[in-house]
């Protein structure tokens, strides 16, 4: 795992090396996310890959700490129609690895094509159409290059710069998957294996539910949908540590600085001149909505790893925020 290898079956993770989606080789085991990163409507098939006899440093507030040697897998598939499953529904586009080597964590990205996929450094654009309820979009899916990939996983610490993995953390982790036929708590299992160098009690934890888990609150769904596309900029060590935003899943989101009332700096306000974040009771006269509903370079967000607005998250951080209590705090607008 010292080299970058020109072709993503030279690792040899996987079974089958075409289908990085399913039967990884051991030690790895596939995780999944209690909440959705959006990229495009693209369904992800997540591995980990920890050395034998490595634990992971559980934290209950950040990313773990993942031992040198540990290998994560992302492999990126669009489907043809949004509500229809199955891997005859969908395309492969890439799978991206994360590599934690003696000098830190690299990025590479390998494009599908052919049947196989190869190490990009540049990036790429891949066209595809969709269908979303009826809705046919066209749109070309980005590949990042590896400056890019540096955006969203970067991590400044006063003079220190390193890349860091996203997901892994306890509030994203902490639920229910189908492991060898049996539901288990995905970090209890993680235990049974050995993982982790220690767990609290799970009621001790929290969970961030999908933004479509309707018997979850709607502060929970959004927060946790914030958190995964949105906090690992918006965070004091992350790329938009400037913004002053924190999106994080245990910041008070009724605080400044998670955008009540606040004006960010270095943004003109669009077309529509807006000036605070979140105004409490108004979606329609808030940044942080109206930012995911552009899709301009300039001024969408996230501002890669996205081609199409998010329709249905976006309805309920709408939601959220004009159900916010307008007294949470004041903006003069």
């Amino acid at each position: 795992m010292n080299e970058d290898c020109p072709q993503l079956a030279d690792y040899q993770l996987f079974s089958q090396a075409d289908h990085p989606t399913t039967a990884p080789n051991t030690p790895g085991i596939k995780y999944e996310l209690s909440t959705q990163l959006f990229s495009n409507y693209a369904n992800k098939y997540r591995f980990i890959f920890l050395p034998e006899g490595k634990t992971i440093s559980f934290n209950e507030f950040d990313t773990f700490g993942l031992p040198v040697g540990t290998v994560l897998t992302k492999t990126f598939a669009l489907p043809f129609d949004t509500q229809v499953s199955g891997s005859e529904n969908e395309v492969m586009i890439e799978t991206r690895l994360l590599i934690h080597r003696e000098a830190g964590w690299t990025t590479l990205a390998y494009l599908w094509e052919n049947g196989q996929a190869t190490l990009i450094q540049a990036g790429a654009n891949v066209s595809h159409t969709l269908n979303r309820q009826g809705e046919q979009l066209s749109f070309n899916y980005h590949v990042p290059s590896r400056a890019e990939c540096k955006l969203c996983h970067q991590v400044t610490s006063g003079t220190d710069n390193h890349i860091s993995p996203i997901g892994l953390k306890s509030h994203l982790l902490n639920h229910k998957i189908e492991y060898q036929g049996v539901t288990i708590n995905q970090l209890a299992l993680w235990q049974q294996k050995g993982w982790l160098d220690r767990l609290p009690a799970a009621n001790e934890l929290s969970s961030a539910p999908a933004i479509d888990d309707g018997a979850a609150s709607l502060t929970n769904r959004a927060k946790g949908y914030l958190d995964i596309n949105c906090a690992h900029c918006h965070r004091a060590e992350g790329f938009a540590s400037l913004s002053g935003l924190r999106l994080g899943y245990n910041v008070d989101h009724t605080s400044f600085q998670y955008g009540i009332c606040k004006q960010p700096p270095g943004w003109d306000g669009g077309e529509k001149g807006l000036s605070y974040d979140i105004i409490p009771g108004d979606a329609e006269h808030s940044i942080l909505l109206y930012r995911q509903e552009l899709n301009n370079a300039k001024d969408r967000m996230p501002p890669i790893g996205r081609s199409l607005v998010h329709r249905e998250a976006v309805t309920i951080i709408r939601k959220w925020i004009d159900t916010m209590a307008p007294s949470i705090g004041t903006c003069q607008h």
